[in-house]
C-alpha cells in the first residue's frame, strides 16, 4: 500500500512533471511491474512523456515475471537502445521457459556479454538437462565468476557426474560460501555423505574460515541422515546455536528426518510439532520415518492429516506409507494404498513395486508376488528380484526361488549373496545334489562363499 499512497501524493503534486519525472515515474512503473498489475503499470508507461532504457527494462522485467513471453518479446523489439540488462533479462526469460533456441539466437546477437549473460545461458542448459552444452558456454567463456563454476557443479550434481563436479571445484582458487554449499550438496545429493562431511570440515579450517549458513547447514544434516549416526543431531543443534543461526523450517524438516530415519521418533515428532507451517517436505519426512520405524498407525493418521489439510502426497509418500504396511504386514491395506496412487496422479516406481513384492512375498503370497512383477511396466531391477528370492527363502519355496534366482543372476552377476540365498533354499528342501552344483558353479566362476547372506535376510 505504501507505493499506491507515494503514487497518489505523486499525482496530487504533480511530482512527476519536470526534469526529475521520468525517474518518478520509472520507480512507479517499477513498483507495480514488481507489484504484477500489468495494466496500471502499462498505463502508466504508456503515458510517461520521456522514458529511458530503465523504464523499458522494467516493463520488460514485469512482462517476464508474469510469464507473458509473447508481449515481453514485443517490449523488447521495441526497445529503442538496449543495454546488456535488456538483452540479459530476454536471455533469461526465454532460458526459463526452457526455450533455449531463442535464448542462444538472442545471446549470438549480444553486442556486448558480461557474467550474467553467459550465465543465464549456462543455468537454462542445466535447467534443462543439456549438462554438455552447459559445458560448451562455461569452457568459452572469457572469464568465469564464482556464480559460473556455482552453476556448473550444480548441473553435474543434478546428473550424477560427482566427479566432474570435484574436478572444477578443485580448479577454483578463491571458494567462497556459494561454492562450498553447491560443493557439499552435491555429496549429498548423490549418497557420498563421508565427503560432504569432510568437506564441511575442511570449510571449517581456520586457513579457509568460510562460514556456513542455512544452506550448508541443511546439506550437512542430510549427509549425517545418510550415515544414520543419532549423535549427529545433538551436535547441530548445539552448533546452529553457537552460530546464532535460527532454526527455520527447512532445518527444522532436515533434522527431523534426521531424527526419525536414526529412530528417534518422539524428538522427529518434537520437532515436526514445532513447525509454524507443515508442507509436502515435513509430511513426507515423519511418514517415512514412521514407516521405517515399524509405526504403521501413525504413518497412516500424518497420511490422513496431510490430504485433510489439502497437501497432496508425492511418489516418496507413498514410499514412506508402503514401508508402514510392509512393517505391520497389512497386505490389503498396503495393496490398497499401492492402487490409490493413481487417485494423486501418480505413477508406482519400481522402488514402490519392489515394496509391495516384498509385502506380498513376507506373507507367503510368493504367487501374486511373481504376478505383480511380471505386470510392471518398467524393467524390475535386482531389488525387486531380491524381494521375491528373499521372501522364498523364508518361505522355502524352490520353484519360485529358481526364478528369482536367475534373474538376480543375470542382473547382478557379481552378488554372492543370491547364490547364497538359492543355496540355503535348495538345503531346506534338502536338495543337496543342487547344493552341491551351486557351490562348483560359484567356485568355477571364482565367487567367494557368504554364508547365510545375513545382510539381505536381516531386511
Amino acid at each position: 500500500m505504501g507505493g499506491i499512497s507515494i503514487h497518489g501524493q505523486v499525482q496530487k503534486f504533480g511530482f512527476s512533471c519536470g526534469g526529475d519525472g521520468i525517474y518518478v515515474e520509472t520507480a512507479l512503473v517499477d513498483f507495480y511491474c514488481k507489484l504484477g498489475d500489468m495494466e496500471i503499470a502499462r498505463k502508466m508507461f504508456d503515458e510517461m512523456a520521456e522514458r529511458n532504457v530503465v523504464s523499458w527494462n522494467s516493463m520488460l522485467a514485469g512482462y517476464l515475471k508474469s510469464g507473458d513471453l509473447v508481449v515481453a518479446q514485443r517490449v523488447f523489439d521495441e526497445i529503442p537502445q538496449k543495454d546488456v540488462i535488456s538483452w540479459n533479462s530476454m536471455i533469461s526469460g526465454y532460458a526459463r521457459a526452457g526455450d533455449m533456441e531463442k535464448a542462444s539466437s538472442l545471446f549470438q546477437q549480444m553486442p556486448e556479454r558480461n557474467f550474467a549473460s553467459w550465465n543465464a545461458m549456462i543455468s537454462g542448459h542445466v535447467e534443462f538437462g543439456d549438462i554438455d552444452s552447459a559445458r560448451s558456454f562455461f569452457d568459452a567463456m572469457p572469464q568465469k565468476n564464482n556464480v559460473s563454476w556455482m552453476t556448473m557443479i550444480s548441473g553435474y550434481s543434478k546428473c550424477g557426474d560427482v566427479d566432474s563436479a570435484c574436478e572444477l571445484f578443485d580448479q577454483v582458487g578463491g571458494k567462497d560460501l556459494l561454492l562450498f554449499n553447491a560443493m557439499i550438496a552435491c555429496y549429498a545429493q548423490n549418497s557420498r555423505p563421508n565427503e560432504a562431511l569432510n568437506l564441511f570440515n575442511n570449510m571449517l579450517n581456520p586457513y579457509v574460515n568460510v562460514q556456513p549458513d542455512e544452506m550448508t547447514l541443511a546439506s550437512v544434516i542430510s549427509a549425517c541422515s545418510q550415515l544414520g549416526d543419532l549423535r549427529f543431531g545433538p551436535w547441530i543443534e548445539s552448533y546452529m546455536r553457537r552460530l546464532g543461526i535460527e532454526m527455520d523450517g527447512h532445518l527444522a524438516t532436515a533434522l527431523l528426518d534426521l531424527y526419525a530415519k536414526c529412530g528417534s521418533i518422539d524428538k522427529a515428532y518434537e520437532l515436526f510439532h514445532g513447525l509454524r507451517k507443515k508442507d509436502l517436505v515435513a509430511y513426507t519426512a515423519m511418514i517415512l520415518g514412521c514407516g521405517i520405524n515399524g509405526k504403521a498407525i501413525d504413518a497412516i493418521k500424518l497420511f490422513d492429516e496431510m490430504v485433510d489439510a489439502q497437501i497432496f502426497p508425492n511418489s516418496i509418500t507413498f514410499i514412506g506409507l508402503l514401508t508402514a504396511y510392509n512393517h505391520a504386514g497389512l497386505v490389503e491395506e498396503g495393496y490398497r494404498c499401492f492402487t490409490s496412487m493413481k487417485k494423486y496422479n501418480l505413477v508406482p516406481s519400481v522402488d514402490h513395486y519392489g515394496i509391495m513384492v516384498d509385502l506380498f512375498g513376507r506373507a507367503g503370497r510368493l504367487q501374486e508376488a511373481l504376478e505383480l512383477i511380471k505386470s510392471m511396466p518398467m524393467q524390475p531391477h535386482a531389488g525387486v528380484w531380491g524381494a521375491l528370492l528373499l521372501a522364498c527363502r523364508l518361505h522355502n519355496n524352490v520353484e519360485f526361488g529358481e526364478i528369482a534366482a536367475q534373474h538376480c543372476f543375470e542382473l547382478e552377476p557379481d552378488t554372492t549373496g543370491y547364490r547364497s540365498l538359492l543355496s540355503n533354499i535348495y538345503a531346506s528342501g534338502e536338495r543337496w545334489d543342487d547344493v552341491k552344483r551351486l557351490r562348483k558353479v560359484t567356485k568355477e566362476k571364482g565367487f567367494s562363499k557368504i554364508p547365510g547372506c545375513s545382510w539381505m535376510e536381516s531386511a
